[in-house]
């Protein structure tokens, strides 16, 4: 508690992802994420809580919807963006009126926000714009010593970053899908989740490239990712397959050149979603130029595989480097 009081980073786990914390309320300290990252200053930062009561001091308005959200998924991979206090200072938002809060499903995180007493910004622990940390160890090799501390707790149960909610104009508005489905939101009585933010909104994860390995990641279609394997492999480079797609659509392994890598993400989508970050940097550590992805089924969790991996795939301004 004492590294966030005077104003230090903390790594620590959550049920999603790792994440860089700071004191929200402290400018300076927010501040240092957004160096340590290399992350853009308008792109907001997620508040997390370690209850639900602390919902009236964080933001300025929380309409039904959003208790009903929060009792029903907190502690929970489920971010709610709400209108902010003036509490929470503009660089924890990302300049916006607005802030995203969550409460972690974690018990290392909720201790750590229990003893702290206050809000806690936490972007993923990792360089801006590159995959996801899902272990410990993942924290230390991308961001060394820019850490003060960093709190051990295993392997994220979830592995994906938290649903978000925009609840700042009425109806809930989906702006990233995540660990919680839209078929589970909308569950709750009189919530229906639209899929069409206004133009200007902005929130964690919306970039068109986010989420990426070193290795140029492509989606490929089942029954035509053993040819475009063996049509990399031809031109000399070093293939992984993460098939997120079950491999009876795509032919047996034995189709697939000799020497690629076959990453594997367990049986469905919970597991995929696991292991989906994991995979992708075991491709970085085996030097793959290329990895070819098999598109998840869109049901479910699926929704926000596809998410990342569309992201992942997606078109850079810049070739992500090592850390």
């Amino acid at each position: 508690m004492a590294a966030l009081r005077n104003g230090q980073l903390v790594a620590f786990p959550t049920e999603t992802v790792y994440g860089l914390g700071a004191d929200a309320t402290n400018a300076d300290a927010v501040r240092k994420i957004f160096e340590v990252k290399g992350r853009p200053d308008n792109h907001p930062l997620i508040v997390h809580l370690s209850e639900a009561g602390e919902l009236t001091r964080w933001a300025s308005a929380v309409p039904k919807a959003a208790w009903q959200l929060a009792e029903a998924f907190w502690p929970g991979p489920l971010t709610l963006v709400l209108p902010k206090s003036v509490r929470v200072p503009d660089v924890t938002t990302g300049g916006l009126s607005s802030v995203g809060l969550r409460v972690p499903a974690h018990p290392v995180a909720l201790e750590l926000l229990r003893r702290f007493g206050g809000p806690v910004a936490a972007p993923s622990a990792n360089r801006f714009g590159r995959v996801s940390p899902t272990q410990a160890e993942h924290v230390a090799t991308d961001l060394g010593a820019d850490v003060e501390v960093v709190l051990d707790g295993g392997a994220c149960r979830v592995g994906l970053e938290s649903t978000i909610v925009d609840l700042t104009s009425g109806a809930p508005v989906l702006l990233r899908p995540g660990g919680i489905t839209t078929a589970r939101i909308e569950e709750v009585p009189g919530v229906a989740v639209s899929r069409q933010p206004a133009s200007e909104t902005r929130a964690p994860g919306m970039l068109q490239s986010h989420y990426a390995p070193r290795a140029r990641v492509e989606v490929v279609e089942p029954s035509d990712i053993a040819r475009r394997a063996h049509a990399l492999v031809a031109q000399g480079k070093s293939v992984a397959l993460l098939l997120l797609t079950p491999i009876a659509d795509g032919g047996d392994l034995s189709s697939f050149p000799d020497g690629a890598l076959l990453l594997d993400v367990g049986k469905d989508a919970r597991e995929a979603a696991q292991q989906f970050y994991a995979a992708l940097r075991r491709a970085d550590a085996a030097n793959a130029d290329v990895i070819l992805a098999s598109p998840p089924a869109l049901q479910g969790l699926g929704e926000a595989l596809a998410d990342r991996l569309r992201k992942a795939s997606g078109t850079r301004t810049s070739t992500p480097t090592p850390t």
